[in-house]
């Protein structure tokens, strides 16, 4: 009798796992729910889509054959409503009940929205979906002013779509630089002056306390919480995501901002396991829990969930030093491990577009920010990797051109 497996999410994440069960096991029946209307796309390359670079063709990674093809059972605009755990079913929002052996929980999330009045009007964008793509492409075509919320890796990308669109902006940010929470004064100070180049402009210190509407519902400004108004027909807002897990609740499964899960995406509910964005996964390199949404982390996920699903033992660790990279302005500009925590760092500025800022837990290298040279993150994935305590040797890291030999030779790999 063939084991049965569905998987709850057709991003990259869940994907990956149908792809990595299928090759494992050519008789298993497996099953995806998306509850989106569209199969698997590019979430990378929506930004290009949304700037006006792309046509919608290279943005789809698989089309519906490609299912068909390989014998799994894609489900399109399915809303999954409950799971029995101890009936191993699932409910979906049509009253259809499907039965499981092992089930993936890959449902990602939603982006969350400012809680203040008018964050729901018409011309109000949350960029995650490629519906929500088209959206802002759309009428980004029709805007001559923008307002962008949310201060990190996602509201940049929103910056971007008015650079692109010719769209004069106002960037706004609660504190006193872009991504403060990776980034020192200098290193944002890079950042702010490519956005003015492109016509967007930074300003700090402020947010939105309301957005302004008209008698037809549609945004024409926001005013901050410092009574400042800003004009803006079109509004992009990114301040994080709500991961969709209302639907797990009374399962039993661990929620802590998201699904728990060890390092092989094994949850605490025995045959259920999750992968992507929303999971709180054991990081076998910080020996914590750890969460992280960029695109290669959760393919790698699905990978490693598909393939313990399949095992009748765990053999796989997600073991994994993730990367998120930026190309919307004249230099490169890249994210790694976890540069946001830590308890140490060190940084230096090498020209007025190359800077480098490096992020220490307990000894080790656990992530950092490149910017203008990227040609060293390899060195430092490596020394990541390798748990090594390299805390004490940040003259030999922030060297140009760093001696990665040398660096070893006076920081021996733990013990294993």
């Amino acid at each position: 009798m063939s084991t049965s497996h569905v998987i709850i999410g057709d991003g990259i994440a869940g994907a990956s796992a149908a792809e990595t069960i299928r090759e494992a096991d050519p008789d298993a029946s497996v099953t995806v729910l998306t509850d989106e209307g569209e199969a698997l796309y590019n979430r990378i390359l929506i930004k290009e889509f949304a700037k006006g670079k792309l046509p919608e063709a290279p943005i789809s990674i698989h089309e519906p054959e490609w299912y068909d093809e390989r014998d799994i059972d894609l489900q399109l605009n399915t809303h999954v409503t409950d799971i029995d755990p101890d009936a191993h079913e699932i409910q979906t929002h049509e009253g259809d009940t499907y039965e499981y052996d092992k089930l993936l929980v890959a449902t990602g999330g939603t982006p969350a929205q400012l809680p203040v009045e008018n964050s729901d009007a018409d011309g109000v964008h949350h960029f995650w979906t490629f519906q929500d793509a088209r959206g802002i492409r759309e009428h980004a075509d029709e805007a001559d002013q923008g307002i962008i919320v949310g201060a990190g890796l996602l509201g940049i990308d929103l910056a971007a779509v008015c650079a692109a669109q010719e769209i004069d902006a106002k960037y706004l940010m609660r504190g006193n630089r872009w991504w403060r929470y990776a980034l020192s004064e200098d290193g944002a100070e890079i950042i702010h002056e490519a956005l003015e180049e492109n016509g967007v402009e930074p300003v700090f210190e402020s947010g939105v306390d309301h957005f302004e509407v008209d008698d037809d519902g549609k945004v024409t400004g926001a005013v901050d919480p410092n009574g400042n108004q800003y004009d803006g027909e079109w509004a992009g807002v990114a301040i994080g995501l709500n991961f969709n897990t209302e639907f797990l609740n009374g399962t039993g499964l661990e929620l802590d901002d998201g699904v728990v899960v060890d390092e092989y995406m094994q949850t605490n509910v025995e045959d259920i396991y999750a992968a992507g964005d929303l999971t709180q996964f054991y990081d076998t390199i910080l020996d914590s829990q750890a969460q992280n949404g960029a695109w290669g982390s959760a393919k790698e996920q699905g990978s490693v969930a598909g393939t313990n699903m399949v095992a009748d033992a765990e053999e796989k660790e997600f073991r994994w030093v993730s990367s998120y990279s930026i190309t919307h302005f004249d230099f490169p500009f890249l994210s790694f491990g976890h540069p946001a925590r830590g308890d140490d760092e060190a940084e230096r500025k090498y020209s007025d577009t190359e800077w480098r800022r490096l992020a220490f837990e307990d000894g080790q290298l656990i992530g950092g920010v490149l910017i203008g040279d990227l040609s060293q993150q390899s060195a430092f994935k490596q020394l990541i990797r390798e748990e090594r305590q390299v805390a004490d040797k940040k003259e030999l890291l922030l060297e140009k051109e760093v001696d990665l030999e040398e660096v070893k030779a006076q920081t021996p790999a733990p013990a294993e």
